[in-house]
């Protein structure tokens, strides 16, 4: 096993992997990860994993009704809770070590002794159907976007539908369905033990064995095939009754922590645009020079539910990973000439690249950025198992080094390779589709409109985007309505 470097203590007893984080504080957390995800659901029935992993952290046990878990939970101010990416199932509680008996009693029952019950099933099912339709398509369109993004992106792949599945797959779905994705995913060599905080002597190896007793034959290996390339620009609008324009865009890049150059295109997409960050280049030029929304920010990888966070959650490691940029949602009036905008500056740079000045002042804003992705024991242990899957030190360590030895042309060469302004996928989710269709096949200028005098290099700079034509063709714009998306 590689050796992983830095605070932490990795170790494999057995089969399931330990990654330790003793300490002194009062708090323990407990990350439980199993190497399955919605990756690995059934091709007739998306969401199979998320409400396999729902039916345990907030389903009864075989011992007790998730009623009376609460109870037991409630005046600990704490829960067992569940995420499902692609490649990775988390459940994880922070605790009082006073109270860690009775938490981690009730977190080793809910994984080992499921309940099943058809009243969960009914409960949580509708849960995760209501996400999809009312949390996300009704109510949310920056999310909205960013997940048909990946879904158009990776169609026809494992990858090809949002963690919580369909509609249509979720209703198909019974308790053997749960009870055989349960017994053939969760095994003990696909699971990783993560403890931090002032846990007993002996807790880690009393945790090892205990879900021991999980199978201990391996899952099926997934095995993902490259996604398909993108040839020339692709649009899908969904058409929406809505007040402002949300895009996304992006494509696949073969880069992934570990890689060569996911370091050089970690400093690209911090220029770009770090997330929640105003000293990004997008938002600098698209929001603080000329006001058009709210923020813009590149990604290289999967970060769902920017809109809540600062900082992206670990425990979402994937083995495929997309270049993205999210142009939070612009006026109808503006939202061509700030489409051409994000284009224009994506294209200035994947010509230009960074200079020594620009790479000099991103590399050293990310060097301290970094410490905050690990503020937390919570967030460090996540970061830790996260180095396992990747194989790389911890991430810390792994960022810093790495860019300390960096040169502003590794960078520029990486952006070369990598990133491009035309082959791409885009999703905007706008009303009266048809007519954005005709506006943005047209090419036909949008000028700007400014409430107050702007400098005479941005109006130049302005002259020059009104115009860029944006390289759409007619078979390669589809309109859907909103009404069916994740059905």
């Amino acid at each position: 096993m590689k050796a992983l470097v830095g605070l932490f203590v990795a170790g494999v007893l057995g089969a399931a992997e330990l990654v330790t984080l003793p300490g002194t504080s009062p708090l323990v957390t407990i990350r439980l990860v199993f190497r399955t995800g919605a990756a690995s659901d059934p091709a007739d029935r998306p969401g199979l994993a998320a409400l396999t992993a729902a039916m345990m952290a907030q389903g009864g046990s075989a011992k007790r009704s998730y009623e009376q878990r609460l109870d037991t939970l409630f005046p600990f101010a704490t829960d067992i809770t569940a995420q499902v990416d692609k490649e990775m199932t988390t459940f994880a509680t922070v605790t009082h070590v006073d109270n860690l008996e009775t938490v981690y009693g009730l977190l080793r029952e809910t994984l080992l002794e499921p309940g099943w019950r058809a009243g969960d099933l009914a409960r949580l099912r509708d849960q995760q159907m209501n996400e999809l339709r009312v949390s996300l398509r009704s109510n949310n369109d920056e999310e909205l976007g960013k997940e048909v993004l990946y879904n158009e992106i990776y169609k026809g792949h494992p990858y090809g539908h949002h963690n919580l599945g369909t509609v249509s797959g979720l209703q198909k779905i019974t308790l053997e369905d749960l009870q055989a994705f349960y017994k053939a995913q969760y095994t003990n060599p696909g699971l990783t033990i993560g403890l931090a905080g002032g846990y007993p002597k002996g807790f880690a190896e009393r945790v090892h064995a205990d879900f021991a007793k999980l199978p201990s034959k391996p899952a099926p290996v997934l095995r993902l095939p490259a996604p398909k390339p993108i040839e020339g620009m692709h649009l899908t609008l969904v058409d929406k009754k809505t007040r402002a324009v949300a895009i996304s865009f992006g494509f696949p890049i073969a880069v992934k922590r570990g890689d060569a150059d996911y370091l050089p295109l970690l400093v690209a997409q911090s220029y770009l645009g770090q997330h929640r960050q105003s000293s990004g280049r997008l938002y600098q030029r698209i929001r603080e020079a000329r006001g058009l929304n709210y923020g813009d920010y590149a990604y290289i990888e999967y970060f769902p539910g920017g809109m809540f966070m600062f900082e992206p959650p670990p425990n979402l490691a994937r083995s495929q990973q997309i270049f993205q940029v999210w142009i939070r949602p612009l006026e109808p009036p503006t939202a061509q000439f700030g489409f051409r905008l994000a284009l224009f500056e994506l294209d200035r740079f994947v010509k230009e690249g960074l200079g020594q000045e620009e790479f000099e002042r991103t590399r050293s804003s990310l060097a301290k950025y970094v410490n905050l992705l690990t503020k937390t024991k919570r967030a460090e242990l996540g970061y830790a198992i996260d180095s396992k899957f990747y194989g790389i030190p911890d991430y810390n360590s792994y960022v810093k080094q790495g860019l300390a030895k960096l040169t502003r042309e590794d960078v520029n060469r990486a952006i070369r390779k990598h990133l491009r302004s035309e082959d791409m996928q885009v999703v905007m989710i706008a009303d009266n589709a048809n007519q954005w269709r005709e506006r943005l096949l047209g090419n036909a200028a949008s000028p700007m409109k400014y409430n107050s005098a702007k400098p005479a290099e941005l109006m130049a700079e302005d002259r020059k985007v009104e115009e860029w034509k944006v390289p759409l063709r007619a078979e390669n714009v589809r309109i859907v309505a909103v009404d069916t998306v994740f059905e």
